[in-house]
């Protein structure tokens, strides 16, 4: 059973092994609310499941870890046992899903297991982990339904309550459930009137969809940039205390999570794996009553894909209104690009590329597309652009 008492052990357990990672105000996050960020994508490993990992296998009896563990994780776990078997001085094998970014991968190998790449996603790396447990006789470790691995995810809970006193609430990112699940049972326990809301990637509701059917519900997919939650099931243990102890669950998309990441690196200097900005996203976009309270969003992990970095950060561009793409329809005649461009330098954006084509069947013999990129500050920028080549006779196409 899952007890406060647990979870003050684990924090004794972990007192000398992990970062009490900073809570840091973000006050442009929401200017309507008072955002703060817990940082444990600066915890060693770069995520918050160090802590449950760690702690789990520390309550392992001699017998357990003279055979080993084994773990299956999109990343982030498998770095967390990696760490802890090796300063068990214990053997550890991880299962990853193919998908894995390599970045994770080697992180994950760099710290001494020995790595199994499955094919498929989170849950068919998760049964080739049971598999090989039962032929090798490794003790499993859990990512997220294991109450051990929960009381150390819990510690975080303990911490915030510390840490922000005034806090009204808590906005916590969920895969399995491992995570909230702790954080939610301390601070409930502790302090019942914060609330504790959880959000999901759109493309992996599955905890979303097991809470508001009043059963556990496996998705036949998962599509998202958060590969950290991305997952099809929830946990039993998971899924009965989400139940029981948090407020309220939504949803966000990979457009609004890559703002999110964005709005990290611009104004918090801070770098975010897709999962670890579902939080920031939620409070962004308004997904939880935020408007005048203090409330805190958990930055779960900051290992993200370098690869992908680049590809976030244009969607989040898109998203948050700083980028655009303009199609002008024109008479092609001298001066027109130069009459258009004059109108967005005059107007303070800044044209990054300029595409020129002939017009297509059934336009004007003499008519053409200029097809604009633009850097602009923000949607309302964009709307004055639209607006004013609109009225010196442009024609915008939304093709």
């Amino acid at each position: 059973m899952l007890t406060l008492d647990k979870i003050y052990h684990a924090g004794y357990v972990l007192k000398n092994v992990i970062r009490k990672t900073d809570i840091i105000p973000a006050p442009k996050i929401n200017p309507e609310a008072n955002i703060f960020l817990k940082t444990e994508n600066l915890q060693i490993t770069g995520s918050f499941k160090v802590r449950g990992s760690y702690y789990r296998i520390s309550q392992l009896s001699d017998e357990e870890k003279s055979h080993g563990v084994i773990a299956c994780s999109a990343g982030n776990h498998a770095q967390g046992v990696a760490l802890a078997a090796a300063r068990s001085g214990i053997k550890s094998v991880i299962c990853l899903p193919d998908s894995a970014p390599i970045s994770k991968v080697e992180a994950t190998r760099s710290y001494g297991a020995e790595i199994c790449l499955v094919e498929g996603v989170y849950d068919d790396a998760y049964a080739e982990a049971l598999r090989l447990r039962d032929e090798k006789g490794y003790t499993f470790i859990h990512p997220f339904d294991d109450e051990d691995v929960i009381a150390g995810q819990g510690t975080i809970g303990l911490e915030l309550i510390e840490q922000l006193p005034e806090m009204d609430a808590v906005i916590v990112p969920i895969g399995g459930g491992g995570l909230i699940s702790g954080v939610a049972f301390a601070i409930k326990k502790l302090n019942p009137k914060i609330k504790v809301y959880g959000v999901q990637a759109a493309g992996a509701p599955s905890m979303y969809n097991s809470v508001k059917g009043g059963k556990i519900e496996r998705l036949e997919s998962v599509s998202t940039i958060a590969d950290g939650i991305a997952v099809k099931e929830p946990g039993v243990n998971t899924f009965e205390y989400c139940s029981e102890y948090v407020d309220e669950i939504v949803t966000v998309t990979d457009d609004e999570i890559s703002a999110a990441i964005l709005a990290l690196i611009e104004q918090q200097k801070l770098i975010s794996e897709g999962a670890g900005a579902t939080a920031v996203a939620a409070a962004m976009f308004n997904k939880v009553p935020v408007k005048g309270k203090n409330v805190v969003c958990l930055v779960s992990g900051g290992n993200i894909d370098v690869t992908i970095l680049s590809r976030v950060i244009k969607r989040g561009l898109l998203m948050s209104g700083r980028s655009y793409s303009l199609i002008v329809e024109l008479i092609d005649k001298p001066g027109q690009l130069k009459d258009v461009s004059a109108i967005i330098a005059d107007l303070g954006g800044n044209v990054i590329s300029v595409h020129h084509e002939r017009a297509n069947e059934g336009s004007a013999v003499n008519g053409c597309y200029l097809r604009i990129v633009l850097e602009t500050r923000n949607f309302e920028h964009i709307e004055t652009i639209r607006r004013v080549l609109t009225e010196r006779g442009f024609k915008i196409s939304d093709n």
